[in-house]
C-alpha cells in the first residue's frame, strides 16, 4: 500500500503543472518486461563475448593448470557475479512475483543467487591453480583484493539473507529491519563486481598485450574487442541498478501476507 499522496506527488514531480507527464518522464517510462527482455540480451551478449575473447584470442579452455586453466576465470566471473547476480536481483521486478505467495519467487531468487556464488568460486578455483601451477604470487594486484573482497561480502550477504528470509528462527521485526540493508548491500555488490570484471580485464589485456605491435597502446583488434566487453558490462550494471531503484518497478510488498514470513513457513 502506498504512502497518502505518494502517487500524486511523484506523478506532480513528472508533470509539467497542467497535469500532464513531460516527454521525456513519457519515454524513460518504459514497460518492465520488454526492459527486462533486452537486458537478457545484453547480459547472453556479455557472456558470448568474454567467451569468445578467451576461445578466440586467449587459446580456449582446459583443466590443467595451464593458461588455458585461467581462461575459465574471467568467462566463470562474468557469469556468476555480473548476469545471473543481476538476474536474481531483478526477480521480485517481474510483474508474477507482484501477487500471490511469494515463495516461489523466493526459492528462484535464491537458487540463482547461489548459482551465482558457486560459479565465483568456480573462478576463484580456477585463477589460484593457474598461479599456484605456474609458480605466480597470488593477491598482489588491486585487481585481486577487490575481486576476493566482493566474493566475501557477497557470502556474508547470501547467508545473512537465508538466514533472515528462509529460517524460522528471525522474528519478523529483524526481517523487515534487515531487508533494506539487504537490497542496499545487493546493489553495492553487483557495482563491486563490474568494477572487478574491468579492471581484470584491463589487467590482462596490460599483461598479454606487450609484445611490439601488439602493444596495448597500439590498440590491436583484441583489444578493441575486450574494451567493448568492458564497457557491456558496465551498461549491464547500471541498467540493472536503475531497474532496482525505479520506483514503478518495485514489487508493493505490503499487498502480500507472507512478505515478512520466512520461506519455510510461508503459506503454500
Amino acid at each position: 500500500m502506498e504512502a497518502p499522496g505518494g502517487a500524486e506527488a511523484g506523478e506532480a514531480e513528472e508533470s509539467d503543472g497542467r497535469g500532464h507527464r513531460h516527454p521525456i518522464a513519457e519515454m524513460l517510462d518504459l514497460p518492465f518486461l520488454p526492459f527486462c527482455a533486452f537486458l537478457g540480451g545484453l547480459g547472453f551478449i556479455c557472456v558470448a563475448f568474454v567467451s569468445a575473447w578467451c576461445q578466440h584470442w586467449r587459446g580456449g579452455f582446459s583443466l590443467d593448470g595451464s593458461i588455458q586453466t585461467f581462461n575459465w576465470h574471467p568467462v566463470l566471473m562474468v557469469t556468476g557475479m555480473v548476469v545471473l547476480y543481476g538476474a536474481a536481483a531483478l526477480v521480485y521486478r517481474l510483474p508474477p512475483a507482484w501477487s500471490g505467495p511469494k515463495l516461489p519467487w523466493k526459492v528462484l531468487h535464491g537458487a540463482l543467487a547461489l548459482a551465482a556464488f558457486i560459479l565465483a568460486v568456480l573462478g576463484l578455483a580456477a585463477v589460484f591453480r593457474f598461479h599456484n601451477e605456474q609458480g605466480t604470487p597470488n593477491m598482489y594486484s588491486l585487481h585481486s583484493w577487490l575481486g576476493l573482497a566482493t566474493v566475501l561480502l557477497y557470502s556474508c550477504q547470501w547467508l545473512a539473507g537465508f538466514s533472515a528470509f528462509l529460517l524460522p528462527w528471525a522474528p519478523a521485526w529483524l526481517r523487515a529491519l534487515y531487508k533494506p540493508v539487504h537490497v542496499f548491500f545487493g546493489s553495492i555488490i553487483l557495482l563491486l563486481s563490474v568494477a572487478s570484471c574491468v579492471s581484470g580485464i584491463n589487467e590482462k589485456l596490460f599483461f598479454s598485450l606487450k609484445n611490439g605491435t601488439m602493444d596495448y597502446k597500439h590498440l590491436p583488434a583484441e583489444a578493441v574487442f575486450a574494451n567493448t566487453l568492458g564497457l557491456l558490462i558496465i551498461l549491464f550494471g547500471v541498467l540493472v541498478v536503475g531497474a532496482l531503484a525505479k520506483p514503478s518497478w518495485k514489487r508493493p510488498d505490503a499487498d502480500s501476507p507472507d512478505s515478512c514470513q520466512p520461506l519455510l513457513t510461508a503459506e503454500r
